[in-house]
């Protein structure tokens, strides 16, 4: 039996040595940035949530509370980052200075890791400089360069949003933990001198109550700091 005309044609490409390798399925450009876009926006909502978190701990542990005890919305902590980065000029402003000095954490420590190629000119301190953290570049060779150069960025990121929230936190609990300055509704507690153990004496502020006849069970320092801090009048309890 005689082979088919298309049989004839591929024993002749085989005979000729033309072989046909058929290239490995590759996804079309529209699912790889779809890829990527979904990759960034989840990366995005990681560092809102930590910043979130973060301003948050400051904040209410500036009052001796437990953010793992008060019942807030999670979905929550991804709106307070607008707190952190334009809740004011002065929170403007230390965002674009850690902005820019991200971005040399980021430049600087991969030019500690990165080996100096024989041919570049620099200086000889820079040489030497560069030589001191030439352990720190054995550390991580055995890691892909760009998978490290992800891990550098994505750590920076990390220690400046926490530095930010943290400072940011802490300015808007001193703020609020001040009559003049608080953005939050005003509670006064007025119960008779026998119901409460401290506590200032209205006609009398200035002076610390007396603890005769009471007892303590417990953490005597959380007595002493709020012992003092009865109200949040800047004159009698300056923040």
């Amino acid at each position: 039996m005689e082979p088919d005309r298309s049989s004839r044609i591929a024993i002749e490409n085989a005979n000729q040595g033309h072989f046909t390798v058929s290239a490995p399925n590759s996804p079309p450009p529209g699912t790889q940035i779809l890829g990527t876009f979904a990759s960034l926006l989840g990366l995005l909502g990681i560092f809102l949530y930590f910043t979130g978190w973060i301003y948050r701990w400051a904040y209410f542990g500036w009052f001796s509370l437990e953010i793992n005890r008060l019942d807030l919305p999670l979905r929550s902590f991804l709106f307070v980052p607008i707190q952190v980065f334009c809740g004011d000029f002065g929170a403007l402003l230390r965002t674009l200075l850690a902005l820019v000095a991200v971005a040399f954490a980021i430049q600087f420590t991969l030019w500690i890791l990165s080996p100096l190629p024989s041919y570049l000119i620099v200086s000889q301190s820079q040489r030497k400089f560069h030589q001191k953290f030439q352990f720190l570049g054995l550390l991580v060779r055995g890691i892909p360069e760009s998978l490290r150069k992800d891990l550098i960025a994505v750590i920076w990121l990390l220690i400046i949003l926490f530095w930010l929230a943290r400072i940011q936190g802490s300015i808007d609990a001193r703020r609020d933990a001040v009559n003049d300055t608080s953005t939050l509704p005003v509670i006064t507690l007025v119960l008779p001198e026998k119901q409460i153990a401290i506590g200032r004496n209205p006609e009398d502020v200035f002076t610390d109550p007396s603890l005769k006849g009471y007892r303590i069970i417990g953490e005597t320092k959380l007595l002493e700091e709020l012992r003092g801090k009865e109200t949040n009048d800047s004159k009698v309890n300056p923040p």
